[in-house]
């Protein structure tokens, strides 16, 4: 029986709450509501991002590591711990006063003065000599797993003061004063001097300490980049679980949640799409002005890169995650390209039920319960990925692809499935009468 209230009810939108009797005001409030969360969310996202890419470089030192790790390797820092090592080499080494004092010597000794000037001019000779020795020594050096050691012990045990960079606070073998960030060569140069002694150069032993500090970037922005930074890492722990929170309420708050779940996943990944453009702009603005200072723009690229490389690598992620989301979304809507694809799957699946009930091969019990309860698996078992990526130690663009192709097979499986049980039901109804 129908009823009499039925036919002054106008169809219910998608996602409205029973009865659809919210007023205008509270209607409008809520939509307005949604949209505030939604756009806040967007907006959001790349921040979160942001705030646990500082809060990975400050706080855990393992990723620091592995972070900067790699630099060690790389020709272009390679080159530039050379070049200040040779340099380093080169002010200690006086070949004019070591070409002149042993003339004085030889002709002390009864050497003719035109033979002491002779000595004399060697120099240039004694200065090249030292300095390719230097290099080469230093060259094979740099290139050794030794520099990589130094490297990367180095770093992780100056980790406290080096992951503080952000904030102004560099002490070790990195240190951050007034903009200006720079490495310390010291032990590395050490090592050369060593080397060169074993080598038989024995000056070099008596090569004076100098200034060790090789400078990786200056920015005169950088003081007020630590300023923000430091703000994001106090805040590091909960801002992206704030971030999904209002972007749920959104979601939960709008009168077509599947319509604003998708806005909201594009509008993410629309979000860290400007970020990522802006660091691919800040990076050409940050070398095409780069100080006297920087001994080697290569290294200062290489650095850079390799700084924002696990943010890069999440931005892409987000970027990825929230167009999958959004095409999910779209999928289980009523769109005229989602039901057709939403068809073609029912009626292959029917197609398999039918060729597997041909051959004997039946799923019983499983297969119309799977088929009572298709909605709640697929639902259980999305919310588990989701949990699962949640979960994930720093998801990238090929962990959101193998969850979507994980999810999709599953998916693939309860149809079959499903629809064997169908099948079987529809075949046991009439004995059941």
């Amino acid at each position: 029986m129908t009823s009499p209230r039925e036919p002054s009810q106008a169809p219910a939108q998608e996602g409205s709450p029973p009865g659809g009797r919210s007023t205008t005001a509270g209607r409008i409030v809520r939509k307005v509501a949604s949209a505030v969360l939604i756009v806040l969310t967007c907006v959001l996202v790349p921040v979160s991002v942001l705030t646990v890419w500082v809060h990975d470089i400050v706080l855990d030192t393992d990723r620091y590591v592995a972070t900067v790790k790699p630099l060690a390797s790389d020709p272009a820092i390679e080159d530039a711990a050379r070049n200040r090592i040779v340099q380093a080499v080169d002010v200690r080494v006086d070949g004019k006063r070591a070409t002149a004092e042993l003339a004085a010597w030889l002709q002390s000794q009864g050497l003719p003065p035109t033979a002491a000037r002779a000595v004399r001019g060697l120099a240039p000779q004694l200065d090249a000599a030292v300095t390719g020795a230097a290099d080469k020594v230093a060259t094979r050096f740099v290139r050794s797993d030794r520099f990589e050691k130094v490297w990367t012990s180095a770093n992780r045990a100056a980790h406290t003061a080096v992951v503080h960079a952000l904030t102004g606070k560099g002490r070790g073998a990195v240190g951050v004063d007034e903009g200006t960030v720079t490495l310390d060569v010291g032990t590395a140069v050490d090592r050369v001097k060593q080397e060169l002694v074993d080598a038989g150069l024995t000056p070099a032993a008596n090569i004076p300490d100098v200034n060790k500090q090789m400078v990786l970037f200056k920015s005169d922005q950088l003081k007020r980049m630590q300023s923000a930074a430091h703000a994001l890492d106090v805040v590091g722990t909960w801002m992206p679980v704030l971030t999904v929170v209002l972007g749920a309420a959104g979601v939960f708050l709008a009168y077509g949640r599947r319509r604003a779940l998708a806005k909201t996943a594009l509008g993410a990944a629309g979000a860290a799409l400007i970020v990522a453009i802006g660091l691919v702009v800040a990076r050409h603005y940050y070398l095409d002005h780069l100080p006297p200072q920087v001994q080697s723009e290569a290294a200062a690229a290489a650095v850079f890169d390799h700084l924002l490389h696990f943010l890069r690598v999440t931005l892409r992620t987000v970027i990825v995650l929230g167009v999958v989301v959004a095409l999910g979304a779209y999928f289980v809507g009523p769109g005229r390209g989602a039901r057709a694809v939403r068809t073609r799957s029912e009626h292959t699946a029917d197609s398999v039920a039918r060729w597997a009930d041909a051959h004997d091969i039946r799923t019983g019990r499983v297969g119309t319960w799977t088929a009572d309860n298709r909605r709640r698996l697929t639902i259980g078992f999305l919310l588990l990925l989701a949990l699962l990526f949640a979960l994930w130690n720093h998801p990238t663009v090929l962990t959101v692809l193998l969850l979507v192709l994980v999810f999709l097979a599953v998916l693939a499986v309860i149809a079959l499935v499903a629809a064997s049980g169908r099948r079987e039901r529809a075949a046991g109804a009439p004995v059941a009468d």
